[in-house]
């Protein structure tokens, strides 16, 4: 190597491409950065910082200092004993000939190692790095094939596949280039630009010019984060400018950072008569169909405008304004067309044509499972004390809303029109907010159902659809959950413990089953196998929470039956670990169930006072006979914390039991008895949670 070549040089591999589906951009080149520095670090390659680029026609990997050479692979291999290697008269023995033969050596050439437990023969060999500029095509290579494109295409008459046609490629090492042939085509330091603004090919002579060179005068912002950080700054600037706030989603705003490469904000406007129209549909329709911010006043109310990114520096933004507001223009009036004939029939019209809607194949139309909805709903309102009336009036509206003809267009807004519509027909406030409410949690984080009338629908729904789709055998198995029985479960879990509702989930399952007897399946059965699916997506709610595993298989080992008594208890459970007492109390009653574990026979209810012969194990009695009523009527009231606490006074009697009885008493009888006393203690600690299992 020269004395002037440099120890590293950045380097920089770009693919070109059509305009890639905006969900993958991003994904794309965070995966092809990925690739390329476990590559590197693979082949022991030093390096610096990586950073990917990605825009709707590229994905960009540009990692600095970049080590030239490998470092040289010193290796070292060890044979046999130098008392095996050589006989008495100094010479080879056919052990260190074959070892020396496998190295490709002769013995001669072997070195020898000291250690401490011998002396050895040992093979040393020096390999010379190989150059990066040798190793980067294949790295290269190996990242791209590894990238997860969900779908592949050809063009062409290659062979070529990728999520859309590659135009180019650009490779640099430094300032040199790198032969590498991908996609049938030889990369080259050429790269395209703003495909109006720039459309002519630019040379990009030394990795580290490429972000310069791609803004100016490529007119490229070629940084995701970069770019998404321009058009937040944008948007609420020309918000602000019309008097307004924009209504800004991280998802809406990293797709539309996905579609450009030099974003410009553009303030359009609508006529005011589409306000009459509900915000809901108005903002479906600005975000998801045409990619607009919508704008609202400092009442949160919509206001007769949008914000628009244009791809491009116009010269006239006029037109470019007049042609979003020419385009959302129709499907405002298709919104307001489908809010005015949708309003003039009551929602509760389409009560009976939810007959012609199959739910599932097996399990019947949608008047099927809204018939079994309003049975559950009002089986668990009577037990909430809440009006009934509400609950099945809820119910029974429930899916009507898909029938109308704003829903058919914009699937989006189920529940939220069919609130809309019940407030227009004059139904209860509760029942419409109800409609709405469904639909929560729809996602992780999601807000809950705030109406007890919602809570209970949202609820039934989501058991109803559990114990359909497991009875007909379509239970979520690895990754494929087509019926989202994970994010229903979860959902049940979230509202009755963070709405506090006190029921019981094996009851309610039960209860949901009768609805399926005029169904060709047999829903009894799998009331077991939904109940755990049910708290095992428990466990997924507490560790996202961060709680300890062993809290959770401490409280779960007593299957409590309603999520609202799981967390209470496992709350105290948790509080009472935190207790000085703790500690030994636990390790007690680990002792405890590894003796009774060992014993076959049966025992008594209650041990024989008459035979508690020594001091501590009547102390023991004494103490749990005086707290047991207080620690059972604090159970019953599920005050677990305190009976937790109660029963941690515990401690010392159970401490100097130990300390000061044989348990294993030769006596047997004696033994019995004592076996006695510790299983009713057993018994008593173990209310709560199994405290055994707990760490």
């Amino acid at each position: 190597m020269a004395a002037d070549t440099p120890l590293t040089r950045d380097f920089l591999f770009e693919i070109g491409t059509e305009e890639l589906p905006p969900q993958w951009v991003l994904p794309l080149a965070q995966a092809l950065q990925q690739g390329v520095v476990q590559g590197l670090d693979k082949a022991q390659i030093a390096h610096g910082t990586a950073q990917c680029f990605a825009t709707p026609r590229r994905l960009a990997v540009l990692i600095s200092d970049v080590a030239t050479q490998q470092p040289d692979q010193h290796q070292q291999r060890r044979g046999p004993a130098l008392r095996a290697a050589f006989d008495a008269e100094g010479k080879p023995t056919k052990a260190a000939q074959g070892f020396a033969q496998s190295c490709g050596v002769n013995v001669e050439q072997l070195d020898r190692m000291e250690t401490d437990k011998g002396a050895w023969l040992v093979y040393r060999q020096t390999q010379q790095g190989q150059a990066a500029e040798i190793l980067i095509p294949n790295i290269v290579t190996q990242a791209v094939d590894g990238l997860p494109i969900p779908k592949r295409m050809r063009w062409g008459a290659g062979e070529a596949t990728f999520s859309r046609p590659v135009r180019w490629l650009l490779v640099l090492f430094g300032d040199q280039p790198i032969p590498l042939r991908l996609f049938d085509l030889d990369a080259d330091t050429v790269s395209y630009c703003h495909r109006f603004h720039h459309p002519d090919p630019i040379t990009i002579p030394c990795a580290a010019d490429y972000i310069t060179l791609l803004h100016e005068p490529g007119v490229v912002i070629a940084d995701f984060a970069e770019r998404r950080a321009r058009i937040h700054q944008q948007v609420e600037q020309v918000a602000a400018a019309a008097g307004g706030k924009a209504v800004v989603t991280d998802a809406l705003l990293d797709e539309v950072t996905a579609l450009t490469e030099w974003p410009v904000a553009i303030l359009g406007h609508f006529e005011e008569r589409f306000l009459q129209v509900p915000a809901e549909a108005l903002i479906t329709t600005m975000q998801y169909h045409q990619r607009y911010f919508p704008v609202v006043d400092t009442s949160g109310q919509l206001m007769p405008c949008f914000i628009t990114i244009s791809n491009l520096r116009s010269q006239n933004p006029e037109q470019v304004r007049i042609g979003n507001e020419r385009v959302i223009r129709p499907r405002f009036s298709d919104a307001e067309f489908f809010w005015n004939q949708d309003r003039a029939r009551p929602l509760a019209v389409q009560i009976e044509r939810l007959e012609t809607v199959i739910f599932q194949q097996k399990l019947g139309t949608l008047r099927d499972k809204s018939t079994r909805v309003q049975a559950l709903a009002v089986d668990m309102a009577q037990q909430l004390n809440a009006p009934v009336e509400l609950a099945r009036r809820a119910a029974e509206l429930a899916k009507c809303d898909l029938l109308t003809d704003m829903v058919q267009e914009f699937p989006e807004l189920q529940g939220v029109m069919g609130s809309h519509y019940a407030r227009h027909d004059g139904e209860s406030a509760e029942v419409a907010q109800a409609l709405e409410e469904q639909y929560h949690p729809a996602f992780a984080g999601d807000t809950l159902p705030q109406t007890l009338t919602g809570q209970i629908l949202a609820v039934a729904e989501r058991l109803d659809t559990l114990v359909g789709i497991f009875a007909i055998g379509q239970a979520p198995t690895g990754n494929r959950d087509p019926f989202a029985l994970r994010r229903a479960a979860l959902g049940v879990n979230r509202i009755l413990i963070e709405c506090r509702l006190p029921l019981d989930c094996e009851s309610l399952l039960q209860k949901a089953t009768i609805g399926y007897t005029h169904q060709s399946v047999d829903a009894e059965s799998i009331i077991s196998e939904v109940f755990d699916f049910i708290f095992e997506r428990l466990r997924a709610y507490y560790q996202e929470r961060e709680v300890d595993g062993d809290l959770f298989a401490a409280v779960l080992a007593n299957r409590p039956t309603q999520p609202l008594d799981f967390d209470r208890r496992l709350q105290a459970v948790s509080a009472f670990r935190e207790l000085p007492e703790a500690a030994d109390l636990i390790a007690a009653n680990k002792r405890i169930r590894n003796i009774l574990r060992k014993i076959t026979g049966p025992l008594a209810v209650e041990p024989d006072t008459a035979m508690l012969r020594e001091p501590a194990e009547q102390t023991l009695l004494t103490r749990m006979i005086q707290i047991t009523p207080g620690v059972i009527a604090q159970l019953e009231q599920a005050d677990y914390a305190t009976a937790l606490s109660q029963l941690a006074t515990l401690r010392d009697p159970v401490d100097q039991f130990f300390d000061q009885v044989m348990v294993m008493a030769d006596d047997i009888t004696v033994r019995n008895n004592r076996l006695a006393l510790l299983a009713q203690l057993d018994s008593v600690f173990n209310q709560v949670a199994d405290l055994s299992r707990l760490r």
